[in-house]
């Protein structure tokens, strides 16, 4: 049998990542493969990780990347500051908040999860009432719910994390660099992320940060942390320390991917991205709600790189998914445990956050549902989105 060379068809990335990649971005990636320990490598994680405090808006000293995804992020803040006995509450409004119970579960903590109904926010007054009950040392909570769209009220949460004296943990892989993020301010102990989203570079690296106060809890640990490879004192020794220890095999191509996509997000400026994010989400939803379609959660709490849809009765999920991606090469999410067959996920994240792919993704949309029964159009859609482009100026 004879393999041809390899050809991956470009298609658009409007799920709840990866996302689509800036074209810089991926020709950052390509430029050749150097060592880990090259004294160029070494100047560009410097450069990467002052820009990633930038973006998270903090001055950790302890701010790096992990080799991995949103996940190996997620275990790696995990598994650094949960040690077994630890009281570890976790505010868990969808799929992704129920990875941390699992997570801080395995590393031995005694979770207590506060679970509230998929599709809104959690309510800080019963949070606070278990969190003065439990008095745990950790306390966790996804800050942009990927399976439900969902931006919690950080405002309250990082008060009662405050007030009740316990480390705040906080995902935020699909909120960096798409709205904002304030880790000093809100008051973050351990904040970790995903390259492949809002970020805008490419799947493999998660961006994390730890306070002194984590760090501090990091170094008094009675027990090593459960993962070797994930082990944050072992990895900051080579991001920065005097000289660079070998840890692992750095992806360096997909440093220079993160270099490039964070440079480009300060370029443009973490204001003006944010205002790009909301434009497009505002837009999208107009024409959603033009075409008929009812979102799955509240304008107020909704984030803006990711907009859920409830897809109409009759209509099957993996059908019209499938036939936006073979006829238009458009990629939507489905619906995630309690939302599965409930939910479209539709991502403007990044590169993805612009208004042709807006129009785009609804004219294909709209002529897909049309063929499929369900009454809607296409044109009401498009001005809808495009009235709201112009009311976003």
């Amino acid at each position: 049998m004879t393999y041809q060379p390899l050809k991956a068809t470009n298609k658009l990335l409007l799920g709840p990542g990866p996302a689509s990649v800036h074209p810089e971005i991926l020709r950052a990636a390509s430029l050749g493969v150097l060592g880990y320990l090259d004294p160029e490598v070494i100047k560009i994680m410097d450069d990467t990780a002052e820009l990633l405090r930038m973006t998270f808006r903090t001055k950790n000293d302890l701010t790096l990347v992990v080799p991995g995804t949103g996940m190996a992020g997620m275990e790696a803040a995990v598994f650094s500051i949960v040690e077994p006995g630890d009281r570890v509450v976790v505010a868990t409004a969808g799929f992704f908040g129920e990875r941390i119970v699992t997570m801080a579960e395995r590393a031995g903590g005694e979770v207590t999860a506060v679970r509230f109904p998929w599709g809104g926010p959690v309510d800080p007054v019963e949070l606070e009432r278990v969190v003065r009950e439990i008095r745990p040392a950790v306390m966790a909570v996804v800050h942009a719910e990927t399976s439900t769209g969902v931006l919690q009220p950080m405002a309250e949460i990082s008060r009662i994390a405050r007030d009740n004296d316990c480390l705040l943990l906080l995902d935020c892989v699909t909120s960096l660099a798409g709205c904002p993020v304030e880790v000093d301010a809100w008051g973050v102990d351990v904040a970790y992320s995903g390259a492949q989203k809002c970020v805008g570079a490419l799947p493999g690296l998660a961006p994390v940060t730890f306070s002194s106060r984590a760090r501090a809890k990091l170094a008094g640990r009675r027990t090593p942390p459960q993962s070797w490879y994930l082990d944050l004192t072992l990895i900051e020794k080579y991001w920065s320390g005097t000289p660079r220890a070998y840890h692992h095999t750095a992806p360096v191509n997909l440093v220079y991917a993160i270099y490039e996509a964070l440079r480009l997000a300060h370029e443009e400026g973490l204001e003006a991205r944010f205002a790009r994010h909301r434009a497009a989400a505002l837009a999208l939803r107009a024409g959603v709600r033009a075409m008929g379609l009812g979102l799955y959660s509240a304008d107020e709490v909704m984030l803006p790189p990711l907009t859920s849809i409830v897809i109409p009765e009759g209509i099957d999920d993996a059908k019209v998914r499938g036939m936006l991606l073979d006829e238009y090469g458009i990629e939507i999410g489905g619906g995630l445990g309690d939302a599965k067959g409930k939910i479209w996920r539709i991502g403007l994240m990044g590169y993805g956050a612009q208004q042709r792919h807006v129009l785009l993704v609804l004219a294909a949309l709209a002529d897909l549902l049309g063929r499929l029964g369900y009454r809607c159009e296409a044109g009401a859609a498009l001005a809808a989105a495009g009235a709201a482009y112009q009311g976003a100026k």
